[in-house]
């Protein structure tokens, strides 16, 4: 082989931190088949390497990369491609791009139409992926990400325009044809055959056109898709017409110019319904894309300037007027407004957005004027990040999809056999007449459909991904979806996600004074303390609306208490064994009120003035507004529920208890959630970790699905394979509902293509002739195949309109 044969490449690689690791890199990559020459830079992280494509592949580099301990940054692509029509045209893509040499991988979704490509940019660019594509018979309309809303309505509207011109023409010359073999005319049959050619022609050729150009580019790339097996159909039918009226081999019998034209009809229209379906498929994430404003008001010394949204930088000031959307993420500098947040959180209400508060791109705002500092812009707001995990999730496969993708393999070769098949039994075996076994063999090639199958999985995730977006539910792939309909147990993390996260003052028992009395007092002094506990009772303080008084003499007591004078009186707030050491002695019936607040896994706070207690505070960490519900709706699916505290036991067990929680893990420090987790799946459980995406990472990354919740816009989109919107624990359960239902509708859909193909071919092949006398003819079998596409996506489509009962739940609770 020639130095010109070889290969060089560039790797981005990561994980590197000293000269070590790089040399480490080159003594692996030195051990691929064949590698000429591997340098690695530290400074850059890159590795250039030449190699010999004969001997060593692009994945064994990169293996080799792994196995040294780091790994390989790819670039990754979201192409557009048009003309896919059925699964196995996803097949031919899947392999024209795997094909190029610095394409790792490549995954087409057929409901989307879109391919995402990860790709090493120094041996594969855009244009040579553009080739693959149009090569293989496919229209190549550019990166997804570049390509707006209008763009993309715009070609999907000329699309179905055309689809649209040429089945209504097929249908305005085929019916009429077909009227003209029933109606006596004054013509001779010879003639008749005659004008039906010239009239035939033309409109077959504009109507089949699409079937037979897609079937030419994939008998050039030598695959076998459904354009081939329609071509052969409306293809066998047309030219028994012309051999019959040119009186070769065949006779004026075989007169299929109208079941010719109205076969491609007929596969044209399937087609254009279907399309119409898909392109509601992802009615969510254009409506997501939607929500980002073209213009932002720039705020400079000289004024307000209107600029493109895509020349805001960080750092410029934003004027955002009454119904005006927020262009990019930043934080309120001045003025003040409610925003409606409604189409990122799905919370109705408009939030008060003032100084040192934070706004997303594409909220709007309702009343007043606000100015505010960008901080994150382009593909770093959250707005982007939620419609790049939408699309990234609508183009996964879940692990069912292999059902499907073995059934097409196999499909097109199957039918072929059973169409020949069909007709060499009839004619050679059976002794009918070659008309009806050339009616057998049309109808099973027009009748098969691999479309239903290939469409079945898809668009059922693609609708169902983006009905989550909407309910503020954010799933992160296809197997997140497939794997919480498994989903058995639900593993809490206690504080901050069953409970606020902060103390709050729960029971007061004042002794000798009124409540009112009793907190302005306590307040007083706890006002002059950072302690979280202290802040507690000063809030309680507020929102009781009690005068909260002076303290003098402020002073702290060794982490048992605080002490100060109020109104010339001594007044202590602390533990009991801080008052008790004081001289301060309880009563009987307060000894009873501080046990009990004790059993509850409470904190008790005493306060007493003049050397008397004067009250008794009950402090803990309350349970957010939704969590009994949540945890109701979850028992009654039939789940096993589980919470994970660092509490200690008492305080935990008393926790569980109030919340009807049996299995309760105390005292587990951050770091050993993921064990616990670890345990329950080896005994035999499929579990859901459900917790705040930040402390909880280990736990939510070991458990089988890792549910991460949010809390407004202020969501960390990476955090977990469910990530929730809204601070809601009802929107777990409503996770799981929704999966449960996607994986249902995929169920359906797989069935009824599996029981359409298995009911008709048969059918169509004329098993049931000799039983019944009734064969399905030609026509039929063509509209038969279009609703079978049509009715899977249907079927997704339905999704759309589903509303988990937990949310219902919610909003009969609310």
């Amino acid at each position: 082989m020639t130095g010109q044969e070889k290969k060089s490449l560039e790797l981005k690689i990561s994980g590197m931190h000293c000269a070590t690791c790089a040399a480490n890199i080159e003594k692996s990559l030195a051990t691929v088949g064949k590698a000429e020459r591997a340098e690695v830079n530290f400074g850059t992280d890159t590795a250039r390497v030449e190699y010999d494509p004969a001997h060593a592949t692009l994945s064994d580099i990169e293996r080799a990369v792994r196995e040294a301990g780091y790994e390989v940054v790819f670039e990754q692509a979201t192409l557009k491609v048009g003309g896919m029509v059925c699964a196995t045209c996803v097949e031919t893509i899947e392999t024209a791009l795997s094909a190029l040499p610095g394409v790792v991988r490549a995954q087409v979704n057929l409901a989307t139409e879109k391919a995402q490509v990860t790709y090493n940019s120094s041996l594969t660019t855009l244009q040579d992926m553009r080739a693959a594509i149009e090569d293989a018979g496919y229209q190549y309309l550019g990166l997804a990400d570049q390509l707006t809303v209008e763009a993309e309505e715009e070609a999907r509207r000329r699309d179905l325009d055309d689809k649209f011109r040429r089945f209504m023409v097929g249908f305005a010359v085929s019916i009429p044809l077909f009227a003209l073999m029933y109606i006596p005319l004054p013509i001779s049959m010879h003639a008749l055959s005659y004008l039906m050619l010239a009239v035939s022609t033309p409109v077959f050729i504009y109507v089949a056109y699409p079937i037979f150009r897609a079937a030419r580019m994939a008998a050039r790339n030598r695959t076998l898709n459904m354009d081939v097996m329609y071509a052969m159909g409306t293809g066998v039918a047309y030219v028994s017409s012309v051999l019959g009226t040119l009186g070769i081999v065949l006779t004026h019998e075989f007169m299929f110019y109208d079941t010719a034209i109205m076969l491609a009809s007929f596969l044209i229209l399937g087609r254009y319904l279907e399309a119409r379906a898909k392109g509601r498929t992802s009615a969510a994430i254009r409506a997501l894309m939607g929500l980002r404003p073209k213009t932002a008001l720039l705020v400079t010394g000289e004024g307000e300037k209107e600029v493109p949204i895509e020349d805001v930088q960080v750092g410029d000031r934003i004027r955002v007027k009454p119904g005006g959307k927020v262009p990019v993420d930043g934080t309120v500098t001045e003025g003040e407004s409610y925003v409606d947040e409604s189409m990122i959180t799905g919370e109705p209400i408009p939030v008060l957005k003032a100084a040192g508060a934070q706004v997303v791109a594409g909220t709007l705002n309702t009343n007043s004027i606000f100015t505010f500092r960008a901080e994150k812009v382009g593909k770093d707001t959250v707005l982007a990040q939620i419609i790049r995990l939408v699309e990234d999730a609508q183009a996964s496969r879940p692990p069912v999809q292999r059902i499907a993708d073995v059934a097409v393999s196999y499909f097109i070769p199957t039918v072929l056999a059973i169409a020949f098949a069909a007709f060499l039994v009839w004619y050679l075996v059976i002794g009918s007449t070659l008309l009806f076994a050339l009616t057998a063999l049309v109808s099973v090639l027009v009748v098969a459909c691999p479309c239903a199958l290939g469409l079945a999985t898809p668009t059922a995730v693609t609708v169902g991904v983006g009905r989550g977006a909407e309910l503020g539910v954010l799933v992160r792939n296809g197997e997140a979806l497939e794997t919480a309909d498994q989903v058995n147990t639900v593993v809490f993390d206690k504080t901050g996600t069953l409970t606020r996260g902060k103390p709050a003052v729960t029971d007061i028992f004042p002794s000798g004074i009124d409540q009112e009395t009793l907190l302005g007092i306590a307040a007083a002094v706890e006002k002059n303390s950072q302690h979280p506990l202290a802040d507690a009772v000063v809030q309680r303080t507020l929102l009781e609306g009690a005068p909260i008084g002076e303290a003098e003499g402020f002073d702290t007591h060794g982490g048992k208490g605080v002490s100060a004078r109020v109104l010339g009186e001594e007044v202590l707030v602390g533990n009991r064994a801080f008052l008790e050491e004081k001289g301060v002695v309880l009563a009987q019936d307060r000894e009873s009120v501080v046990r009990g607040l004790q059993n509850e896994g409470k904190t008790v706070i005493l306060i007493a003035v003049g050397g008397n207690l004067a009250g008794v505070l009950g402090v803990a960490d309350t349970v957010k507004e939704t969590t009994p519900s949540a945890l109701e709706v979850l028992k009654g699916m039939g789940m096993k529920v589980a919470m994970i505290t660092g509490d200690n036991r008492l305080t935990a067990t008393a926790i569980g208890k109030r919340l009807g929680i049996e299995e309760v893990f105390a005292e587990v420090l951050p770091g050993d959630k993921a064990k616990e987790v670890e345990k329950l799946q080896k005994a035999g459980n499929i579990v859901a970790f459900v917790g705040d995406g930040i402390n909880d990472a280990p736990a939510l990354a070991r458990a089988d699905v890792g549910i991460a919740i949010g809390s407004g816009t202020d969501v960390a989109i990476e955090s977990g394979d469910i990530v929730l919107v809204r601070d809601d624990l009802l929107d777990a359960a409503a996770a799981i509902q929704l999966s449960r239902k996607v994986m249902s509708r995929i169920r359906q859909n797989i069935f009824w293509a599996f029981a359409y193909n298995a009911a008709l071919i048969p059918l169509a092949a004329g098993i049931f002739y000799p039983f019944t006398g009734y064969t399905l003819r030609p026509e039929l079998a063509a509209l038969a195949m279009a609703l079978s596409s049509v009715t899977v996506v249907t079927l997704s489509l339905s999704l759309k309109r589903y509303i988990p009962p937990a949310k219902r739940y919610h909003s009969l609770k609310v």
